[in-house]
């Protein structure tokens, strides 16, 4: 079953609460996303540990209810 936007969203700002998240439905399906993360628990890390963290937030959706999720991560500027 497709993962709706506003259940990423709630996920995502759950685990960021201090983000700024941009979220694009890619192919119109709940299923294909990509996501901009704009994040203070990014500082400092590579883009490999902020994607860790951001798939470790999801839980394992990734692959799942989630088929696909491409990322943006920022730390603040």
């Amino acid at each position: 079953m497709p993962m709706p936007i506003a259940d990423l969203e709630a996920e995502l700002k759950a685990a960021f609460p201090d983000a700024e998240i941009r979220i694009d439905d890619l192919a119109g399906d709940n299923d294909h996303y990509k996501a901009k993360i704009v994040s203070s628990a990014f500082a400092g890390l590579s883009r490999v540990r902020q994607h860790q963290l951001v798939y470790a937030a999801l839980k394992g959706k990734v692959g799942g209810e989630l088929h696909a999720l491409a990322l943006e991560t920022l730390a603040p500027a």
